[in-house]
């Protein structure tokens, strides 16, 4: 792969006018500005992040985990995109736009995330795989449609096909968004099929065509033809790394606001990624001011400054194998000793006490409940669209859903573009309203 080729201001679905315009603005920035004035990025701060949406003591949600990863992701990029200006001087790549393509495609890599955090994902796979869902795999399996793309579901290939279909009413090429920013979202530029059963891959048959044209033009390796199978985009590494940073970081900090630890265990995971010097200053430092959230604050900063650095770096010193398609991993896999064994302590341990908290189960589990009932009774109403009940459930689904696609897997996407894209309120309130358990008060 090359820079002059992967870094494209080519847009999905105006293939036809490139450069017929002029802007003030960069590809790139217009990327970034027609997301965040999105409504699906707008949805975001209604949909669990880790912790229940808060109450009194605010925690992070879709939207201000996305806007974090957003801004790592932009500071990621600037400082790949000045070495890479010093390294080929005679390059005419947009290398210094990167950052902005970073940060744009950071700004987007949540947007398919279905409501109730990650066991949305897992509790749209199991209603498929193991739950009342199961009855329409053989009728899909027989038409030649690909049934793991639902059982095993998958926000960061929803997120691909939220960007690019073309919905009832919309324009062609979805948000138009260009090639660089699209590539730079698919963490797993693969088919479902070779998933192995997890919810990690890359794009739904739906969107296989599109991907595999916008790889070829900027020059991403096809690896397997079929199932197939692309190399990633070299961005996709610090995109994954933003995310990283961040939500390991911060769930920290999230749990200490909301007392699942301690204030010293808060400061001894955070100091772990410091030792001599660095570690006296900062003890230092924290002496300085007396409000423990801020103790807190300077510490996770220093953390994801650090992490930051780090992994620039490692992006750096691994272009070649980068962009020869030979990496394998990620870049937080790569930290020095000692700051992946102080990241990796901190895994740990939110694995073992923050994220089975009792609060983050009942999530889950009201997740699980809500997104069943919900996907049960439209699968059902698009399956018997004739019955009465079945017209009136199919009324309160919105016009650029497909709902009368000419073939049962469209319809079942209809179903998950739908349900997918409500929040955690919305689908608590629309469950309510269906189950009769809430009723509109005039």
């Amino acid at each position: 792969m090359n820079w002059e080729q992967l870094l494209s201001t080519q847009r999905l679905g105006l293939e036809k006018y490139q450069g017929a315009q002029k802007q003030e603005r960069t590809e790139y920035q217009r990327d970034y500005d027609r997301l965040i004035f999105s409504s699906p990025f707008r949805r975001m701060q209604n949909k669990t992040q880790v912790f229940p949406l808060p109450g009194s003591v605010f925690v992070h949600n879709r939207l201000t985990h996305t806007l974090e990863v957003s801004s790592v992701g932009r500071s990621l990029g600037e400082s790949v995109g000045r070495e890479l200006r010093r390294r080929h001087p005679a390059s005419k790549a947009h290398v210094s736009e990167i950052g902005a393509i970073v940060s744009a495609a950071c700004l987007a890599h949540d947007m398919g995330n279905p409501p109730f955090g990650h066991s949305g994902e897992t509790a749209i796979s199991t209603f498929f795989s193991e739950g009342k869902g199961k009855v329409l795999e053989q009728d899909i399996k027989e038409s030649g449609a690909r049934w793991s793309d639902f059982t095993c579901f998958e926000g960061n290939a929803n997120a691909l096909r939220l960007l690019m279909h073309r919905f009832r009413g919309r324009r062609e090429g979805g948000f138009v968004m260009t090639y660089s920013t699209l590539a730079s979202i698919v963490k797993y530029p693969y088919s479902s099929e070779l998933s192995g059963g997890k919810n990690k891959f890359g794009f739904f048959a739906s969107e296989e065509t599109d991907y595999s044209l916008i790889a070829h033009e900027l020059g991403i390796p096809l690896l397997n033809e079929n199932p197939r199978r692309f190399a990633r985009h070299p961005l996709v590494y610090l995109v994954e790394a933003a995310d990283d940073i961040c939500y390991q970081v911060m769930d920290i900090e999230d749990a200490h606001k909301l007392h699942l630890i301690t204030t010293d265990k808060a400061i001894e995971l955070l100091l772990g990624f410091f030792d001599g010097e660095r570690r006296d200053r900062r003890t230092k430092n924290l002496s300085l001011v007396s409000d423990i959230n801020e103790q807190i604050a300077y510490l996770r900063a220093s953390v994801i400054g650090m992490l930051v650095d780090e992994c620039a770096q490692i992006f750096l010193r691994e272009e070649e194998a980068i962009l020869a398609g030979t990496f394998r991993g990620t870049l937080i896999k790569r930290l020095s000793e000692k700051t992946r064994i102080a990241y990796n302590t901190c895994s740990d341990f939110a694995v073992k006490h923050i994220y089975r908290s009792r609060d983050v189960l009942d999530v889950e589990i009201a997740g699980y409940r809500i997104i069943g009932f919900l996907l049960e009774i439209f699968t059902d109403a698009i399956l018997n669209p004739s019955h009465a009940y079945s017209r009136l459930l199919l009324e309160r689904i919105p016009e650029q859903y497909e709902t009368d696609a000419p073939d049962l897997y469209g319809k079942v996407q209809s179903v998950l573009d739908y349900v997918s894209g409500m929040t955690d309120v919305y689908a608590l309130d629309l469950y309510r309203k269906i189950t009769g358990m809430g009723l509109p008060i005039t």
